[in-house]
């Protein structure tokens, strides 16, 4: 019994340092870019495994996920996604959408995504430049199978391109988007954590029901998190969770074994006004 003890905490450790050292070894850039079409300033937050970088020296390509931060928070505050992707191989680009002079987030009853649908094409132009300048800087990464990932109006961002580019995206991880409708063709896996939060509410049609949800490959994560908790400034558990089910969706090739919850008992409300 004491052998098997000692064996297990050596693996038990061997995990850990593993991590450590996949953490110690990401690199971390911040490119300032500017796309004089539309007279924009794109900051973009690049995160990869160095190892990662010399594999793609060597001929295999990198897998990209594209990071969208919600509004009012930057894009350099999802580290604790970032660092799990990267852990992974992935480079990852965090894109920065929000600028000062931008007018805010509005609310309009009753028009195309509460009259966010310029953000939403936007974001998808900032994606878009993003990824043709980063194709520039490291031309051996995998621009056709996209992982996009966002938090409330960046996921609403990512499930729009993912609408509007079904053929460059092969995975899309949202935290509490509320406004966009879920792409239900299958064509990518979805993962979405949802919140518990009397203030920040999905609007009506944005979540599918759970058959359609299980014949999509779409993951629908129901927790007790506050809408504003799903950054770097959130408590340690909610980010702890949402690292683990996210690196075991990062695992899933094929048919995902995350069952989908009951996405008719979530609450939803026409009325909220949230990011």
């Amino acid at each position: 019994m004491k052998k098997l003890l000692i064996i297990v905490s050596v693996f038990v450790l061997a995990i850990g340092s593993y991590f450590v050292a996949s953490k110690l070894a990401i690199r971390h850039e911040t490119l300032n870019l500017f796309d004089s079409t539309r007279n924009r300033a794109i900051d973009v937050d690049i995160a990869v495994r160095r190892d990662a970088e010399m594999k793609a020296m060597a001929g295999i390509p990198l897998p990209v996920a594209i990071l969208s931060h919600g509004n009012t928070v930057k894009n350099t505050e999802y580290s604790f996604l970032a660092n799990v992707l990267a852990a992974r191989g992935y480079m990852v680009a965090s894109i920065q959408h929000d600028l000062p002079t931008d007018t805010p987030l509005m609310t309009k009853a009753g028009s195309l995504y509460v009259g966010r649908l310029q953000v939403y094409e936007r974001g998808m132009e900032n994606i878009l430049f993003a990824i043709a300048e980063l194709k520039k800087i490291q031309p051996n990464a995998d621009y056709a199978h996209l992982t996009l990932a966002g938090h409330s109006n960046g996921g609403d961002i990512s499930m729009f391109f993912a609408q509007q580019h079904p053929e460059l995206v092969r995975r899309v991880v949202t935290l509490d988007n509320l406004r966009v409708p879920f792409v239900t063709s299958g064509a990518a896996k979805i993962l979405s954590f949802r919140s518990k939060d009397p203030v920040f509410k999905t609007d009506p049609g944005v979540l599918p029901d759970p058959e359609m949800a299980k014949q999509a490959g779409i993951d629908i994560v129901s927790t007790d998190f506050q809408h504003t908790d799903m950054s770097d400034r959130g408590p340690d558990n909610v980010k702890q969770r949402i690292q683990d089910t996210l690196d075991k969706f990062l695992g899933e090739d094929e048919t995902s074994q995350l069952a989908p919850v009951d996405t008719s008992k979530l609450n939803t409300d026409p009325r909220a006004m949230g990011p």
